[in-house]
């Protein structure tokens, strides 16, 4: 049996998120991983990787997905350096959902 390979998704990072935030939602997205569609807005879904959960715009017009926010999945291992960067982000309030 033959795999076929999907193409590179194209990821609009527009918070400049760190490489690893925006591979992890590329391997939660190819993965097929379920997202709960945001019931005010059309084309926005949450979805919930094993560390993070990702809010994001999905683009039929322009065949992109826009990462619009992520935080730390509640329960999940949060690092040293993670604690330091969301601490940072909340008292200069650069933390964007």
């Amino acid at each position: 049996m033959i795999e076929q390979q999907k193409p590179p998704l194209d990821i609009e990072n527009l918070r400049n998120y760190p490489a690893e935030v925006v591979d992890e939602l590329r391997r939660l997205l190819a993965s097929d991983a379920p997202a709960r569609p945001d019931p005010h807005r059309a084309d926005f879904y949450e979805l919930e990787g094993p560390t993070r959960v990702f809010y994001v715009h999905v683009s039929a017009t322009i065949g992109s997905v826009l990462l619009l926010g992520t935080w730390p999945r509640e329960g999940a291992a949060e690092t040293k350096s993670t604690r330091e960067k969301n601490k940072t982000e909340i008292e200069t309030g650069s933390w964007v959902c």
